[in-house]
């Protein structure tokens, strides 16, 4: 049964698409030479090693930013820094938090197309927390703990409800990379959104305990995104890691690697 919120919400995100482009198809679009990927909480630049390489083997360039974790604009600002080094076409991509980083950012000329892998997608000074919590909270969110202005999610957590879908022992090499985030990046909000303007393409988790499936369904259709859905944890970067490939060579107007 669909709920006066969902109702409301699927309006507001009908009305929202209507006003966007097209999904773009990969024949649309400028063909990139570079892709900028952008990591979450309680992860770090590694996060994308599955799907460096297979974009590598098609001859991109392939950056992936150093998050410091510290304040929206300080995060924002670490991504500018590789986009100005950039030559040419960019797709630019964020997991999790970094949606909003992809958000802000992509703006940049450069960045021909943005990629959005189980993240936050927020509208331009859009209040993020307010619109998770007309949503069922996700279980991950239990296990942050706090160590003054840091803040890492247990061991409990990060294997259960971040890293659900990956083998225990990969699990826990991630969680020994894990970087702490400061209470202060939670509180920023972007003051643009790039997804009114690029090309957009979001990758659904399913099985997601971190940020809720329907939320990712919600702020998907709302930015009128090429959606694929995979029946994956939070990391689908890892244990989709091909798929998410493809969706970035996609994005990047590119055809898929071969299997």
């Amino acid at each position: 049964m669909m709920t006066r919120r969902m109702l409301g919400q699927t309006l507001v995100a009908g009305a929202a698409a209507a006003l966007l482009p097209a999904v773009a198809s990969a024949r649309d679009l400028p063909r990139a030479r570079n892709v900028v990927l952008v990591h979450g909480l309680f992860a770090d630049g590694s996060c994308w090693s599955e799907v460096i390489p297979r974009l590598q083997a098609t001859g991109l360039n392939v950056t992936s930013v150093q998050n410091p974790l510290t304040t929206f604009e300080e995060a924002v600002a670490s991504a500018q820094r590789v986009l100005s080094r950039q030559e040419g076409p960019t797709v630019l991509v964020g997991h999790s938090f970094s949606g909003m980083i992809v958000t802000e950012a992509g703006v940049d000329p450069k960045v021909s197309a943005l990629v959005y892998v189980a993240a936050r997608a927020p509208d331009a000074g859009e209040d993020y927390t307010a619109l998770a919590k007309t949503y069922p909270t996700p279980p991950a969110s239990a296990g942050i703990l706090f160590d003054g202005d840091e803040g890492r999610l247990s061991e409990a957590a990060f294997l259960k409800d971040f890293a659900g879908d990956l083998p225990a022992d990969r699990a826990k090499v991630l969680f020994a990379v894990q970087q702490p985030f400061h209470k202060a990046l939670l509180t920023g909000r972007t003051t643009q959104a790039a997804w009114r303007s690029k090309p957009s393409f979001y990758a659904v988790s399913t099985e997601d305990r971190t940020i809720n499936p329907d939320l990712e369904r919600f702020m998907a259709k709302r930015m009128n995104a090429r959606i694929v859905e995979l029946k994956a944890s939070h990391l689908s970067l890892i244990s989709h890691a091909q798929d998410i490939a493809d969706l970035i060579l996609e994005a990047a107007g590119q055809p898929r690697a071969r299997r």
